[in-house]
């Protein structure tokens, strides 16, 4: 009979202190692919860890999406509440089945629902009958990088075309003009040359051999005028001395064994097929160096007269011959310039025919909008009563004794105001709350106009007003107030267009409001406001 007792005891204990979950749907019937809101609520002390279903589809129905967890303190405890958006896109009766939370690392679980989905109703009697439109041709996003690719490329083309025909322009001409002035500067620069190509240590000995002795007598031939390139070595030898009587040049006897010598063992080399030593390449390359340096020393100086006519002629020629330079130099610039700017107005010229003059800017020159609705975005909490909203922005707060008009500050108990740009920028944000010293009933259209008519001392002109009722997704009414209204650009001068929405709730004691303004042609202005719109959610006075 104790055991019973206590068991009982144990039963009622157990599930007097176990965790409840509380769950529930804004409505149990809907119409195909509408949104059923699932709430699922839990007590729990401030240390203990709850963790809520995740994952795409509870049974039959698929999640929309699962919403942040809202955190309501209440004494020493917190009541957590965790919401998820549901859809079925078949009719009939679906069940949603019990959900397991994990809290304290024990699993308890949620109430099984029934929820009916309902077939949307048409009439195709008095609903008009429209053709079937054509397939559209969706554009990829990332094919403007495929013209950017092509127009650097060629650039790069163009680009090295003007490096190589400014590097090779006449250069050996210029480069063989600068080094060889004289035959003797000419002759020791080829033998350094010559040296530098290492051709017998490579085992070239015949090709040496031939160039050697051919800058010898490529010297003796342009300096002491001796066809030396077309005599056989005892003609050449025969020539040098009889050239060196009648100019009274001083050759010694050995000068022209030495030369001799050399091109004797060259012809050997090129025609016997001979392969002196070393050592012996060595000599035959100095006696060759100190036979031409030899000549050219024993070569009188003759000093002629200056011809002043002469040196006037020469010196205009070489100022032609560099004011040449400059022009082609020049030239060459501006061919170079001209290559580059007709390739870049080329590539936009065909961005602009493939893709419009609306891609060009967005993607190359920028937009100031694109950027915001494309960048990160910010979930936060404003004012009292608070609106949760996403922007792409973090708005500041302003304020509010600066805005509100003389004597309005006897009647509100609390105003709080956030902001991003201004009515001249390309996107204006406001975010405001009131609440009020005594219980108001507002008129939220005379709201409106309320804000409507500050903006107006702020340059608005032509206001064109809409309203409309506009409930949030949490089930709060209120009024939304949209159009357009000119207002004076100072910078330009000129008139700009815009386009607002303004969102107006009243809750007891307070007033909750949000005003959107963009230029009215912009698409990501446009697009941004559907986003921030879509994103509002109130906190109720009650929480």
């Amino acid at each position: 009979m104790k055991l019973k007792l206590y068991i009982l005891f144990f039963l009622i204990t157990s599930s007097l202190f176990a965790q409840k979950v509380t769950t529930s749907v804004d409505k149990t019937t809907n119409k195909i692919g509408a949104e059923f809101k699932l709430t699922l609520r839990t007590e729990v002390d401030t240390l203990t860890k709850v963790v809520f279903p995740k994952g795409n589809h509870f049974g039959a129905l698929e999640v929309l999406e699962s919403y942040k967890v809202d955190t309501i303190k209440k004494n020493d405890r917190y009541e957590l509440i965790k919401k998820y958006g549901l859809t079925q896109f078949d009719s009939g009766r679906y069940m949603l089945p019990s959900l397991p939370i994990i809290i304290k690392n024990k699993t308890v679980f949620s109430d099984s629902i029934a929820l009916d989905v309902n077939n949307v109703k048409v009439d195709t009697l008095k609903q008009k009958m429209y053709d079937i439109k054509d397939i559209e041709k969706v554009e990829s996003s990332n094919s403007w990088w495929y013209y950017i690719v092509i127009g650097i490329l060629l650039l790069i083309v163009v680009g090295y075309l003007v490096y190589r025909y400014i590097k090779n322009y006449k250069k050996p001409q210029k480069a063989e003009e600068l080094i060889y002035k004289t035959p003797i500067e000419k002759a020791t620069g080829l033998l350094q040359q010559l040296e530098s190509k290492s051709l017998w240590q490579k085992g070239n000995v015949k090709e040496y051999y031939s160039e050697l002795t051919d800058i010898a007598r490529n010297y003796i031939e342009e300096e002491i005028h001796i066809p030396a390139m077309e005599s056989t070595t005892s003609e050449l030898v025969i020539g040098l001395r009889k050239v060196a009587k009648q100019k009274k040049l001083k050759l010694s006897t050995e000068i022209l064994e030495n030369l001799e010598k050399v091109l004797k063992q060259a012809d050997l080399v090129k025609f016997a097929k001979v392969t002196p030593l070393d050592y012996e390449i060595e000599e035959d390359k100095k006696r060759i160096a100190n036979s031409i340096i030899t000549l050219h020393k024993s070569i009188p100086v003759v000093e002629e007269e200056t011809d002043e006519l002469a040196a006037w002629n020469q010196e205009q020629q070489e100022k032609a011959r560099l004011e040449k330079l400059k022009k082609q130099k020049r030239k060459r610039i501006i061919y170079a310039i001209s290559a580059f700017i007709f390739v870049f107005f080329a590539t936009i010229v065909f961005v602009i025919t493939t893709k419009g003059f609306d891609y060009l800017k967005d993607n190359f020159i920028g937009h100031p909008t694109k950027e915001l609705a494309e960048g990160e975005w910010i979930y936060s909490e404003y004012g009292n009563p608070g609106i949760r909203i996403e922007t792409p922005k973090v708005l500041k707060r302003m304020d509010a004794e600066k805005i509100l008009p003389k004597g309005a500050t006897a009647l509100i108990k609390e105003m709080q105001i956030f902001s991003y740009g201004s009515i001249l920028d390309n996107f204006y944000l406001v975010v405001s709350t009131n609440k009020y010293k005594q219980a108001v009933k507002l008129d939220l259209e005379k709201a409106a106009d309320a804000s409507l008519q500050y903006y107006e001392k702020q340059g608005a002109t032509n206001m064109i007003v809409k309203t409309e009722d506009y409930d949030t997704q949490n089930g709060i009414t209120g009024k939304k107030a949209y159009g357009s209204f000119t207002v004076l650009d100072p910078l330009k001068s000129k008139s700009v267009k815009m386009f607002y929405e303004m969102l107006l709730f009243s809750q007891e004691g307070g007033l909750q409001q949000i005003v959107i303004m963009y230029p009215e042609e912009d698409k990501y202005g446009e697009q941004i406001a559907e986003r921030l719109i879509n994103s509002v959610e109130l906190k109720k006075t009650e929480e």
